[in-house]
């Protein structure tokens, strides 16, 4: 009797079933970063126990051995390694790298005890999961790596082709811990952040986002922390990338060169894969926007129309549509902007990543427009705007240990420069009145008087004209006024600062 002729095995998962595309075989089929649909296309139910992808090594792969525990009579596992994306994920070969090497005691991002897979790329399975299990698993599936969607279908019609498998075991169910967030009371939509570099930048979004971020549900069997119109102003970030040491990032510096041609370069179309970013800049309309944009600027410095789309209309129904959508470069006061939208935004896995490639895009820009014409523009601010800026659930645990390991440090350190400009407070004796003297942030300049006995009236005026002022410099403003407004009580001389 061969597996095509069963009706008996049925994979049942509990983790991410929406996910995957679950057959009647005993061949479980781990696509990567390649569509899913692209291999189940070509088999049979009865020749397949379950095809499904992984993203990351860190987190898909638990719940993955979780899901094939709890179906023994999978006996044969096909992992697809076919894609850049995928050999920048590592994913699959940390999975490869399991069955191989196994695995040893150790500890999580976060420093809980885990399961750590010897492999040189990341990866974790929980302390729940029972040691024994896990190496009955080991010695019970027949593995094997593939580099092509057709040899991964060939195999898995191989081992289709056999006499079926009694199941390895009975299926095992462990305990998932979830981590819960706390909430508090916050806008949701319209959120300004602003910070040096992008590893700054990103500590201060991970904070808001988990801070006050609304919890929803996902197409993806999961939950999501989300803000709604989330802009993020990178100011500084150097040309060779900041990475700070201990780095706390989710990328490095070898995975972000590996990125940057995603988005910069061209790249054929692979059968299983939806697209890159550089992909849709380059050819995907039949045009190279990257090209046309720095022709743009090249013959008009000041032109507002420097636009890239990444969005197509077949997009709505032909599915797998891109995250980023639409590019817009802009020459300000000789500095080079580029401001970028996100219809949706994984904030923690993602954003830093898209970040430093849409920096390497801006710079290629700059560099070749200077190199066309007497223009040296200089770099201006990175500014993305995140529709949906998201954490993933299985993100959150991680989140709150970036939080509680960098946040405050990085909050510590201020601006004391505030577009807005700067305030002078005097307190008037003879009138009894207080007095505010607003001057630009360069020349000092006197541009608005706002005066009063009540510091609160006072606040609303200022608050009133400048409704983009620091949150910290008007609770500065606040507390001198009151100093001053006592001083006029006490007949002592008020000095702003003392």
């Amino acid at each position: 009797m061969t597996a095509t002729q069963l009706d008996g095995f049925i994979y049942k998962p509990k983790y991410k079933p929406g996910q995957l595309i679950c057959g009647r075989g005993q061949t479980a089929v781990i696509t990567g970063w390649t569509v899913r649909k692209t291999v189940a296309k070509y088999l049979n139910p009865e020749e397949f126990a379950v095809v499904g992808q992984l993203y990351s090594p860190t987190r898909g792969i638990n719940l993955l051995i979780r899901n094939l525990l709890i179906n023994p009579h999978v006996r044969f596992l096909v992992i697809l390694n076919a894609t850049r994306e995928d050999r920048n994920s590592g994913s699959q070969r940390c999975l490869a790298d399991f069955f191989q090497y196994g695995f040893d005691q150790g500890h999580s991002d976060t420093n809980r005890p885990c399961w750590v897979i010897r492999s040189s790329v990341k990866g974790f399975i929980d302390a729940e999961v029972n040691a024994r299990a896990l190496e009955s698993l080991r010695n019970s599936i027949k593995w094997q790596e593939v580099n092509t969607v057709k040899e991964a279908v060939k195999v898995t019609k191989i081992y289709a082709s056999r006499l079926a498998l009694d199941p390895w075991g009975e299926p095992q169910e462990f305990p998932l811990e979830v981590a819960e967030p706390n909430i508090l009371p916050g806008e949701l939509y319209g959120h300004r952040i602003e910070g040096k570099t992008i590893a700054d930048t990103w500590v201060k979004i991970i904070h808001r986002v988990k801070t006050t971020g609304a919890i929803r549900p996902t197409g993806y069997d999961g939950h999501l922390q989300e803000l709604i119109d989330l802009m993020a102003v990178v100011t500084d970030e150097p040309e060779n990338f900041y990475i700070p040491s201990p780095n706390y990032l989710p990328c490095d510096r070898v995975f972000i060169n590996e990125y940057l041609p995603q988005i910069l370069e061209d790249s054929p179309t692979v059968e299983g894969v939806k697209y890159t970013y550089g992909q849709r800049l380059r050819s995907w309309f039949g045009e190279d926007q990257i090209e046309q944009v720095v022709q743009k600027l090249v013959g008009e410095i000041d032109a507002a129309s420097a636009v890239m789309s990444l969005w197509d209309v077949k997009d709505h129904t032909m599915g797998g549509s891109p995250c980023l959508n639409h590019i817009w470069v802009r020459a300000i006061e000789n500095k080079l902007t580029l401001t970028a939208l996100f219809r949706s935004n994984d904030m923690f896995s993602a954003w830093p990543a898209n970040a430093f490639g849409l920096r390497a895009l801006q710079m290629y820009i700059r560099n070749s427009v200077a190199q066309r014409s007497d223009y040296d523009l200089k770099l201006g601010p990175l500014i993305t705007i995140s529709q949906s800026a998201h954490i993933y659930d299985d993100c959150w645990e991680n989140a709150d240990q970036l939080i509680n390991n960098q946040y405050s440090d990085i909050a510590k350190v201020r601006s004391y420069d505030d577009p807005v400009g700067n305030f002078i407070i005097e307190a008037v004796a003879n009138e009894q009145k207080l007095r505010v003297l607003r001057t630009t942030a360069g020349s000092g300049e006197v541009i608005r008087t706002y005066t009063g006995k009540d510091p609160l009236v006072l606040i609303r005026e200022i608050c009133k004209d400048s409704p983009a002022i620091q949150p910290d410099h008007i609770g500065y403003l606040g507390m001198e006024l009151q100093k001053a407004k006592s001083s006029l009580f006490s007949n002592k001389d008020y000095v702003q600062d003392v």
